[in-house]
């Protein structure tokens, strides 16, 4: 093996094994724009500081250019024996045009080149995943205006408690995505400073300019304290935390899917383009897609938890433990982005079954707490003396084999005489959803109200 452009101070060659281990340009090579791009701007901040001269800066950029290009056009391909991306580039830099090639490391080391390369790459992948789940969120409230009075059972522990509207469900993902886009768009924020200048770990006695990187750069300002920048992941931390998340919500979505795609439910049918039919049964229709997504949950939180036990016992700055840091995110960016673009492609495509959500409220006695609700405001009782009426109610209609809300006044009478008629018509189901219109709640007038506000939201991060 030849001698390494970064090994003046080792006089062997790397053993073969050595660079198995050791060499990453298999999987950061796809950081190569984000390392054109961070060189680019470092050598027109060394020619603007006067530390290389105008000609070395030229022949420097339109080097890097042409690299860029014949990377994109498949003329010059990175499947080399190089170690990492940086040194890929920089060694074919420097057999395209010589001794400048030699000078674009000047005043940097790859511990601030690999932490600006990968800060670039999570931060233009946090604006993409936000704009991915913008397009979630508008799905989920064209769906929820069509179906604001569309009822079904709104259930806790997977028991059906009280009439909602299926509108009102689907705000509730969208503003679980809501969330999601926020915390993108917070680390994007937040992490949206320059490491580049900081070198290994200490800064650099050259007369550089770091403001001037960090604007070419598009960063806010130069990060804080070199020290810790060179050894900082919190911003790779948190796009995984993030996708975590993000990927719990879209797992807590799918397995409704799943759950009411069945025979059981068929509350919603998926089209036959987003659903697979198995190899020994005709018959059947499986709902693959929502089922990986419920999968890749877990993927995506061992990605998490591989970089947090990475990062855990690290000395400052700079450790080789630290190169153990891009696979994972790697993955869980391509897992977030197709997930949520198949999501959105999915629930765009789907039927809302209205006819079985609405028969599925007969079941389970949901309007069962209007009664308590109504002895309360009417009668002037204790809730918990409405409550146990209530409950005898829910008793006799059991035996009766009918829902609370197809009792006669009679039967409702027979339990408490201080029942009076005005009742019959609030144990109705759509009667009892739209008489929730405390703000947030399921009415259809509360639906359409959050499903306005969400728009207007979305409409303000264009």
């Amino acid at each position: 093996m030849g001698t390494k452009i970064a090994s003046a101070r080792i006089s062997e060659s790397s053993s073969e094994l050595l660079q198995k281990l050791n060499n990453s340009l298999p999987f950061d090579k796809v950081l190569y724009e984000e390392d054109i791009t961070g060189s680019r701007a470092h050598a027109y901040m060394l020619s603007q500081q006067g530390i290389i001269s105008e000609d070395d800066f030229q022949q420097i950029d339109n080097g890097l250019k042409e690299i860029l290009s014949d990377i994109e056009s498949g003329d010059f391909t990175l499947d080399g024996d190089d170690e990492d991306i940086h040194m890929a580039i920089e060694g074919e830099l420097t057999r395209r045009i010589g001794d400048a090639g030699k000078r674009l490391h000047t005043a940097r080391s790859r511990n601030d080149q690999v932490a600006l390369d990968f800060r670039l790459f999570v931060l233009t992948n946090n604006k993409i995943i936000a704009k991915l789940i913008l397009e979630n969120i508008n799905t989920l409230i064209v769906l929820a205006k069509k179906h604001a009075q569309t009822l079904l059972p709104g259930m806790t522990h997977l028991q059906h408690a009280q009439p909602i509207n299926f509108g009102f469900h689907m705000m509730a993902y969208a503003s679980m995505f809501k969330r999601d886009y926020e915390r993108f768009m917070s680390s994007y924020e937040r992490n949206n400073l320059s490491p580049v200048g900081c070198a290994a770990l200490a800064g650099t006695p050259h007369p550089i300019d770091r403001n001037t990187t960090a604007k070419k750069l598009g960063f806010s300002s130069p990060t804080l304290n070199c020290l810790d920048t060179v050894s900082d992941r919190d911003f790779a931390l948190e796009i995984l935390f993030n996708i975590s998340t993000l990927m719990m919500h879209l797992s807590r979505l799918s397995e409704e899917l799943i759950l009411w795609s069945t025979a059981e439910f068929k509350w919603i049918t998926l089209s036959d383009k987003h659903a697979t039919g198995s190899s020994i049964m005709p018959q059947k229709k499986n709902p693959d897609i929502p089922e990986l997504l419920r999968a890749k949950t877990g993927r995506a939180n061992g990605n998490l938890i591989a970089l947090l036990t990475v990062m855990k016992g690290l000395p400052l700055a700079y450790n080789k433990d630290m190169q153990e840091d891009k696979e994972g995110v790697f993955d869980s960016v391509r897992t977030a982005t197709l997930s949520l673009q198949v999501l959105e492609e999915m629930i765009a495509d789907m039927t809302v079954n209205v006819e079985e959500m609405e028969k599925a409220c007969m079941i389970g006695h949901l309007s069962a707490t209007d009664l308590a609700d109504y002895l309360v405001k009417e009668q002037n009782l204790p809730f918990r003396d409405a409550y146990h009426i209530t409950g005898d109610a829910v008793n006799l209609a059991e035996k009766k084999g009918l829902d609370i809300s197809e009792l006669s006044l009679s039967d409702l009478q027979s339990i408490d005489e201080r029942i009076d008629e005005g009742v019959i018509a609030l144990l109705d189901n759509r009667a009892s959803m739209n008489a929730r219109v405390s703000e947030g709640g399921t009415a259809t007038v509360r639906t359409l109200e959050q499903v306005e506000s969400l728009r207007g939201w979305i409409r303000e991060q264009m």
